[in-house]
């Protein structure tokens, strides 16, 4: 039998489920709330659910309005935006990395970023080669030791860059892997004139990548498609096409591209 849950536990648990409430109880509403009818709604006693509010208000997930009257936060939308746009980017995705699958026949990975790191959110997989633990969906590798990761690195200034260097150590993981500012730097700016970026090796030993830039309707570098394939297989020649189809994402997500 398992031992019952911790105090803290329970009411940290308690608070989020009155949360929830809460913002279910305000979404049902365009104005204004009063914190009566909230208490009424949510039978929450007045004192608790005024406590709760406060602290939400804090994280900007509600706001007060007129006093003593809540309505749902600005926060609440940014998050939307986050979860609506990254969805999108899979769902308009996926067809065009099936076909680049079809066209290399080799695997397709998405990946974004989060903090100081990339998160592989779809793949497909080769059925030519062993699944690469660093490409499996869910997975995460650093920025400066992934293609998709030289991207976003790209995208910086050159003070974020050495900031990163400093935060992260630019650990290495294989003989190839790039461990110095100075290497970053370069390989940065060869990035910044192809529009593309390579990992040779770097990760992984016997594994290279090749990736490319989606961007969305503001420009904004929002994920990277990516094609991984083992050494002996890799061609950098195949770098034109991943690029066009990461444009076609990009096109397909609202980025309307420049005329050169």
């Amino acid at each position: 039998m398992r031992d019952p849950a911790p105090p803290e536990a329970k009411s940290s648990i308690q608070v989020i489920e009155r949360m929830m409430k809460l913002l279910d109880v305000l979404s049902y509403y365009h104005d204004p709330v009063s914190l009566k009818q909230l208490s009424l709604e949510t039978g929450l006693h007045p004192s608790t659910a005024h406590r709760i509010l406060a602290a939400m208000a804090v994280s900007g997930f509600v706001e007060r309005a007129d006093p003593g009257t809540y309505r749902l936060g600005i926060r609440l939308l940014e998050l939307g935006n986050v979860v609506k746009s990254r969805i999108n980017i899979r769902d308009s995705a996926m067809p065009l990395m099936q076909k680049l699958h079809v066209t290399l026949g080799e695997s397709v990975n998405l990946g974004v970023r989060q903090g100081d790191e990339i998160v592989y959110v779809e793949r497909t997989s080769s059925g030519r080669s062993s699944v690469r633990v660093v490409h499996l969906v869910g997975a995460r590798a650093p920025l400066h030791v992934t293609a998709v990761g030289k991207l976003y690195l790209a995208e910086e200034g050159a003070q974020e860059i050495r900031e990163y260097a400093k935060r992260t150590s630019l650990p290495g993981y294989t003989p190839t892997s790039i461990t110095t500012l100075e290497r970053l730097e370069k390989e940065i700016e060869k990035v910044r004139r192809h529009g593309v970026a390579f990992d040779n090796e770097e990760i992984e030993t016997g594994l290279r990548c090749i990736a490319a830039p989606i961007r969305d309707d503001s420009s904004e570098l929002v994920a990277g498609l990516s094609v991984s394939a083992p050494a002996e297989r890799h061609k950098p020649g195949w770098a034109p096409i991943v690029r066009q189809a990461a444009d076609e994402i990009s096109a397909a997500i609202g980025y309307f591209m420049p005329a050169k």
